[in-house]
């Protein structure tokens, strides 16, 4: 079977110098976890739920989120205010970063006449959830674990 059997030939895309917030509400109201950016036509990179969840996971050293636990909301010493302070205003700052700023550019892609079994392995050797699928240089679709597992259920049911 090959991916372009499977693959979704309309993949939800966004630019890389759309804002975070754009990527967050496609994420959303697509209920997808990743999606390809593109430069104009050209492919950039992926972004994921991944990537925009590191936004809140940066070492509080970097001025990152520092989120105090319920007991500590009470008993946050006047020293601290000034992280609580910095982290709230960080936090404000996330959805207007650039795309090109979270996305991952560690590209993994396939070509639609590849195997299924071809882009298993590359998902599975990379841990990715999805591959972009390019034909002469040209983003044509995406593929997840999930079209590959449809994929073999419906090619099953064929035999």
């Amino acid at each position: 079977m090959k991916v372009r059997d499977v693959m979704n030939v309309k993949p939800i895309t966004v630019q890389a110098d759309d804002l975070v917030s754009e990527a967050a509400r496609k994420l959303r109201e697509n209920k997808i976890s990743g999606m390809p950016v593109l430069d104009g036509e050209r492919l950039v990179g992926i972004v994921s739920e991944s990537d925009l969840l590191r936004l809140l996971s940066v070492e509080e050293d970097e001025g990152g989120l520092w989120l105090p636990s319920p007991f500590e909301v009470f008993e946050v010493p006047f020293r601290d205010l000034v992280k609580w302070e910095r982290m709230h205003a960080g936090m404000m700052e996330i959805p207007k970063k650039r795309i090109s700023d979270v996305m991952s550019r560690n590209l993994h892609e396939v070509g639609p006449e590849d195997t299924v079994e071809e882009a298993a392995g590359i998902m599975t050797r990379h841990r990715i959830n999805r591959l972009p699928v390019v034909e002469d240089g040209r983003l044509v679709g995406i593929v997840t674990r999930g079209d590959i597992i449809s994929g073999l259920g419906m090619h099953h049911e064929a035999d």
